[in-house]
């Protein structure tokens, strides 16, 4: 694993927590396997905060590509209100 800045670290983080991105675009956007991925929150997390995230992870079909039910994209609620030009309208 080829040294990471504290920034790459953060964005490594954020994205192994969020549900639908999977190892593989990590890996993809910075090199890490899977296995590096979970060697890296354990190196930069707590202990408790990394069981959870395991916890979490573990045996979730959204975090691999090849286990993934849905093509692409992401899921949008139909009682979310659209936005336009990225600005939410005044009310």
């Amino acid at each position: 694993m080829e040294e990471l800045d504290s920034i790459a670290i953060d964005r490594i983080i954020e994205m192994a927590w969020e549900d639908r991105t999977t190892f593989e675009s990590i890996e993809f956007q910075f090199g890490l396997k899977e296995q590096e991925v979970i060697d890296l929150m354990r190196k930069e997390m707590k202990l408790k905060s990394f069981k959870n995230w395991r916890k979490r992870v573990q045996g979730r079909k959204t975090k691999h590509e090849k286990l993934r039910t849905f093509a692409q994209g992401r899921f949008k609620c139909t009682r979310q209100r659209s936005i336009s030009n990225n600005t939410i309208s005044k009310r």
